[in-house]
């Protein structure tokens, strides 16, 4: 059962998707403001968490920003209204993973909720051994990509859900250069043309995990004038 986290302070938007949600056959967590919201996704560990920006006590970005910065990596599907175009960027830069502007279809809101539910079933942890998930070395780095799982010197590293895809596309093609453009319509979809900026905030969040030294980059390597590449020397034989 999917546990899902509702940080929203509109009584009609949680109950309506509170109902959908549990005919998906999730157990649902609601909160009406901010603070009890990081709280409960703190303590709770969702599957996922669906965050108003406009909160009373602290804000959805904010709330973001901590949870990602207390190692929290439940995808963060984030609710804005139409005038709030910045908060869109600025959600996605600090780590939301999805958004969806109000008013909004039930219909969308489910599309949206499946298709993180499928993404999330391939790093279920019934994965056997015997399955032959799909591995990949570089040096101290490994990746399994069924189990998303990531291990830098044998230590375990959380990654969100963008941060993830980024890093198994880049190092699934070593010494290609992928400009931000790109990497955005791949990774998040052509909704979010424009927000390039995205790119470069999940890349400096990445690499402050996975990297020994963030001013000279081992793995993830910057290609100046067009974007970002996977070391191709890491890569044996």
């Amino acid at each position: 059962m999917k546990k899902v986290l509702i940080v929203e302070d509109d009584a009609e938007i949680i109950h309506l998707l509170e109902i959908h949600l549990r005919d998906l056959g999730c157990k649902v967590l609601t909160s009406s403001n901010g603070a009890e919201g990081l709280r409960k996704a703190i303590n709770e560990n969702p599957d996922l968490i669906i965050l108003d920006v406009m909160l009373p006590e602290m804000d959805g970005i904010e709330v973001c920003q901590k949870v990602r910065a207390n190692n929290i990596t439940s995808p963060i599907m984030m609710l804005t209204a139409r005038s709030e175009e910045i908060d869109k960027v600025l959600g996605l830069e600090v780590g939301a993973d999805d958004y969806l502007t109000k008013p909004f279809s039930v219909r969308e809101f489910l599309a949206r909720v499946k298709a993180i539910f499928r993404r999330q079933k391939m790093g279920d942890s019934t994965t056997t051994p015997e399955q032959n998930p799909k591995l990949m070395e570089f040096d101290s780095l490994s990746i399994n990509i069924e189990m998303r799982k990531v291990l830098v010197e044998g230590k375990k590293i959380e990654l969100s859900p963008k941060e993830f895809e980024l890093l198994v596309l880049l190092s699934s093609n070593p010494g290609k250069s992928y400009d931000r453009t790109q990497l955005l319509n791949m990774i998040w979809g052509y909704d979010f043309k424009g927000y390039e900026h995205t790119v470069n905030s999940h890349i400096n969040r990445l690499r402050s995990k996975i990297e020994p030294d963030m001013s000279h980059p081992k793995f993830i390597l910057t290609t100046w004038g067009v974007g970002y590449k996977f070391n191709e020397e890491l890569v044996e034989g």
